[in-house]
């Protein structure tokens, strides 16, 4: 209670993953940025979830499902912006509530397939509404008299063992019975699927063999943006090491 930004959910339940439990973290976001199904009006945050799972002994790496409850989130349309690209259909509004897929126009996003998404969404204000979290369009705003206007953020971990049966076809371990299962799903023709989590394990990887965290020119001018607006030195782009 009283948070303001929890950075990525995805990074909270990795790590809890990779000392050997299933996680689950979802927030409330600190802007009402979100307009809910067949509404006009933001009054919802990108209100993500995030699930990490204990898989590193079964397929190398924790799968990781991380998902905001709209289609996009805000900082992807910034990504957009900075980047020129156009936005996924119906993942944003302009300010007359009109979809939009300029980045330049976004006002305001659009939950994920309709009120599935929105009933997702409606789970992180819920949730907090129980931890005692404040109204969701205050938050971050002009301070009203009375009012708490900060986020709320919900962690759960549970042990593998609490929820093993400890019957497993064919004799199977746990792990073996969770690898087993995922081999399933990635089989019949669908090897060329990715898991949750299996993009990050990679660039880790990547970042790992490089020496440090990799970024793209996009990023890095962004950076040098901020940089040029606290008064510091900006990065010097060609004596940065490329790949």
């Amino acid at each position: 209670d009283n948070a303001f930004h929890y950075l990525w959910g995805g990074g909270y339940v990795m790590e809890a993953a990779k000392k050997g439990y299933i996680a689950y973290t979802n927030c409330t976001a600190s802007l009402a940025e979100v307009v809910p199904f067949k509404g006009k009006f933001p009054t919802l945050g990108t209100n993500p979830h995030s699930w990490g799972f204990p898989t590193t002994e079964s397929i190398g790496f924790p799968v990781v499902i991380d998902w905001a409850t709209s289609v996009i989130a805000m900082g992807r349309v910034q990504q957009f912006k900075r980047e020129g690209k156009a936005l996924p259909p119906n993942a944003a509004v302009d300010k007359d509530g009109n979809p939009t897929t300029d980045a330049e126009k976004a006002v305001s996003l659009l939950p994920f397939g309709d009120h599935k998404g929105y009933g997702l969404s409606l789970i992180n204000e819920i949730v907090a509404a129980f931890i005692g979290g404040s109204l969701p369009t205050i938050r971050s705003r002009a301070a009203v008299a009375g009012e708490k206007q900060n986020c709320a953020f919900f962690f759960q971990v549970i042990h593998p063992d609490a929820i093993s049966s400890g019957v497993f076809a064919r004799g199977r371990s746990q792990a073996e019975n969770v690898k087993a299962v995922l081999a399933d799903i990635l089989g019949h023709g669908n090897e060329q699927c990715m898991l949750p989590g299996q993009l990050e394990a990679e660039a880790a990887a990547r970042s790992e063999k490089a020496g440090g965290l990799l970024f793209s020119m996009a990023e890095v001018e962004a950076l040098n943006e901020i940089a040029h607006e606290a008064s510091l030195p900006p990065f010097d782009i060609s004596t940065l090491p490329t790949m």
